[in-house]
């Protein structure tokens, strides 16, 4: 059994506190690290905890990037146990940003923050009512002297929580965290897609969907019941995506199209004949060709619903065949298993969001908004850059060819120069449609990863 003490866990992992809708995410570079320390011990970071004892009205968490870690006096590089990826930076690497699509105008060089000019070092994560969220911001900094820490950027979240900017319900689809260990990963119904989830998919310290605890960063116990958080800001093209598709369906179509290009309903409902109970009670397995709902669409491309066998259980003697190999052909088997790959997703959005129906109707507003996208999982390489890389970016997603996330994609052309800007789908007629020329919608202006540590790890970081 692998269990984590509340106390020890910050609430971010536990909840995404969507009763507090304002946000404020202070990016920090530290200047004198003993000074530092003595100022971030003495801001209150909420536990888990305190999240499950009572209804809280303010919320900060504390992060880290690699660099942080360094400039507090870390000696991160020579800890065995933590992610390559974290010590390298989202942006340290011109590999690791092909792989991702963060190229061309969602290069690193092109970034408002944490890119050419250098990562944050601390980010604080401050939670309130919106009416106190500039309150609670102006206390903290006034805790932060600038001989400690300089800010180099506040990025403010706003809107409503759990709606992104082109209209959509977010963030329905969430992992089912096994807090108390009770899953034990690896049996036949694996074979199946499940929502509950490993711990250590999320905590380092604990059992994940493989069985075993994975590396992390054990001395002194600064690893155990940390996390890593994936901060990338997402400029949204509200108006082009609402533009694009009345140019290509028509005003009394657009909301049709788009809601194919998103894989749901705009009210976060499952598309029709998906045969859902609930919101989440539904899998991909009886819509395999993508009739209801298109193979390239975004929400198939973050979570597709797999189970260990692309083909669900079948009995011993069917299960035996299928493990041998002996049936099955490779499109069956073109996505890898879901439960080895899931984000808790807390990102929130920013800017006022423009009135989806106007839009429509052709109307334009002016200012920008986005999404903060943040998650937490144990492995950047297994979970967020596997779900970034091989299946929102890749347009060879699902045995498919030329498209990428018809929402995320970047539109950059593949190896050899072919083109990714096509999106397939099935019409209410049943007839195949397949368009192409999808404009870029999102952009990347910013990003990071951060880790989270444990509140034990938390306080061993920031003695003297």
């Amino acid at each position: 059994m692998s269990t984590a003490a509340p106390d020890d866990v910050q609430a971010l992992v536990g909840r995404g506190f969507g009763s507090l809708d304002g946000a404020r995410y202070v990016l920090l570079r530290v200047e004198d690290a003993a000074a530092a320390r003595h100022c971030l011990r003495g801001l209150a970071v909420t536990s888990e905890a305190q999240a499950r004892a009572s209804r809280l009205t303010r919320v900060l968490q504390m992060a880290f990037t690699a660099a942080g870690l360094r400039a507090l006096g870390l000696a991160v590089d020579a800890i065995p146990g933590f992610a390559p990826e974290f010590l390298d930076g989202l942006s340290g690497d011109p590999s690791r940003s092909r792989r991702l699509g963060d190229v061309e105008n969602c290069a690193p060089s092109r970034w408002r923050w944490g890119g050419e000019a250098g990562e944050p070092h601390v980010l604080l994560i401050l939670l309130a009512k919106q009416v106190e969220i500039d309150g609670y911001l102006a206390e903290t900094l006034a805790a932060l002297p600038g001989a400690a820490c300089t800010v180099v950027q506040v990025n403010a979240g706003s809107g409503p929580v759990g709606r992104e900017p082109f209209g959509f319900v977010d963030g329905v689809s969430q992992p089912d965290v096994d807090w108390d260990g009770t899953l034990k990963p690896g049996g036949a119904k694996d074979r199946l897609y499940r929502e509950d989830i490993a711990l250590g998919e999320f905590l380092l310290g604990h059992v994940n969907e493989y069985g075993f605890v994975a590396d992390y960063p054990e001395a002194e116990g600064i690893g155990r019941n940390g996390t890593y958080l994936v901060y990338r800001q997402l400029e949204q093209d509200v108006v082009g995506f609402w533009r694009w598709t009345v140019l290509r369906a028509g005003e009394g179509g657009a909301m049709a199209l788009a809601e194919r290009m998103v894989g749901r309903r705009i009210d976060g409902d499952p598309l029709p004949a998906l045969g859902s109970e609930g919101r989440n009670g539904f899998t991909f397995a009886t819509d395999p060709d993508g009739l209801v709902c298109p193979i390239g669409s975004h929400i198939r491309r973050a979570n597709p619903r797999s189970g260990d066998d692309p083909r669900g259980r079948r009995g011993f003697l069917g299960d035996l065949v299928s493990s041998l190999g002996l049936k099955g052909t490779a499109m069956h088997d073109a996505v890898a298993s879901a439960r080895f790959h899931r984000l808790l997703r807390r990102g929130r959005p920013y800017g006022t969001p423009p009135d989806t129906q106007a839009l429509i109707a052709g109307e334009m507003p002016v200012e920008e908004c986005g999404l903060h996208f943040i998650c937490l999982n144990a492995s950047l390489a297994r979970q967020f850059e596997f779900v970034q890389g091989s299946w929102i970016a890749s347009p060879y997603f699902g045995g498919l060819s030329g498209e990428q996330d018809p929402l995320l994609g970047n539109r950059c052309p593949a190896n050899g120069g072919a083109p990714t800007d096509a999106f397939g789908y099935y019409d209410q007629h049943g007839t195949p449609r397949l368009v192409a020329g999808l404009p870029r919608f999102v952009t990347l202006v910013g990003g990071a990863y951060f880790f989270l540590p444990g509140l034990g790890g938390l306080a061993r970081i920031l003695r003297n």
